[in-house]
């Protein structure tokens, strides 16, 4: 192997497109019509786009479950990356805000949510456009995560994972979404709104409105990853380490503030320690774990 070679398998992990719809294929090898649980992000355009290969962008329908909890710039994003696949978007509303055990927001809130968009789906949904089977975007990376309660529900309605099946990882996704010239092969990470609520603190629709202002605020500013945690009065603002000091220094300091107060809090705090996955839930269960 030359050394151009590995330096591709390392990139790649060695998945090609070819293999790649190959290994999509024999998941969904008695799979007539697939509906594929979608939220715009990179996991589920990948999912979708080598699903369309696999068995024909006509015979896979994109789920896009809507509730306060989609920031509607995701929301416009989803119809913007499913329409450069080619594959009908079907928007499903969701009622995960209703459920008490969803608005109590314990580390299993994330069940709750995809328990809903599933159900919603068998429903009527699935038999409404003939689906026989419903897939989500999970990688090989988010199955060894445990804080994926989202996984439970999949399992437990009998949700296909044909990327964690394939052993597919964030890096193999990502490198696949660009060679598949994929919009949103360089996205963020982009959480519901819901994840910035610490457990155990109520989830709002309020609360998740003030968030999606926020962000979309900071957004305008040019801030492209971030997330705004809701501590009641305090906004707490999570940013990659090379826009710290841009974020604290005027005069975009002062149109940060500025920004995040029209929201409707009342104090803005920026936290050093950047970006952090799992923030609220990671803690929990590694503690339940000792």
């Amino acid at each position: 192997m030359t050394i151009s070679e590995m330096i591709t398998l390392r990139a790649g992990e060695g998945w090609t497109v070819e293999r790649a719809v190959a290994a999509v294929s024999a998941s969904l090898k008695n799979v007539q019509r697939l509906g594929v649980a979608f939220s715009g992000g990179v996991d589920s355009s990948l999912l979708l786009a080598l699903a369309a290969r696999a068995i024909g962008a006509d015979k896979v329908v994109a789920l896009l479950g809507v509730s306060p909890s989609l920031a509607a710039e995701e929301r416009s994003a989803a119809h913007a990356v499913a329409g450069q696949i080619g594959v009908r978007l079907i928007e499903v509303s969701t009622y995960e805000g209703d459920r008490p055990e969803y608005q109590a927001n314990g580390p299993d809130r994330c069940f709750y949510c995809k328990d809903e968009l599933f159900s919603r789906i068998e429903d009527g949904i699935a038999d409404r456009y003939g689906l026989d089977a419903i897939a989500y975007g999970e990688n090989a990376d988010d199955a060894r995560r445990s804080d994926r309660p989202g996984a439970r529900a999949a399992t437990s309605h009998n949700v296909l994972r044909p990327l964690a099946d394939a052993g597919m990882t964030k890096l193999a996704v990502r490198t696949l979404a660009h060679d598949l010239g994929l919009q949103v092969a360089d996205k963020p990470a982009a959480p519901c709104l819901a994840s910035r609520i610490p457990h155990h603190h109520v989830v709002t629709p309020a609360k998740l409105s003030q968030i999606e202002r926020a962000e979309s605020a900071l957004r305008q500013l040019g801030f492209a990853e971030l997330r705004v945690r809701h501590h009641d009065d305090i906004a707490r603002i999570e940013l990659p380490p090379r826009d710290l000091i841009r974020v604290v220094s005027d005069p975009l300091r002062t149109e940060v503030l500025d920004a995040v107060r029209s929201a409707g809090f009342r104090f803005v705090a920026v936290d050093l320690a950047g970006i952090q996955s799992g923030a609220f839930t990671l803690p929990l269960l590694n503690s339940d774990h000792g």
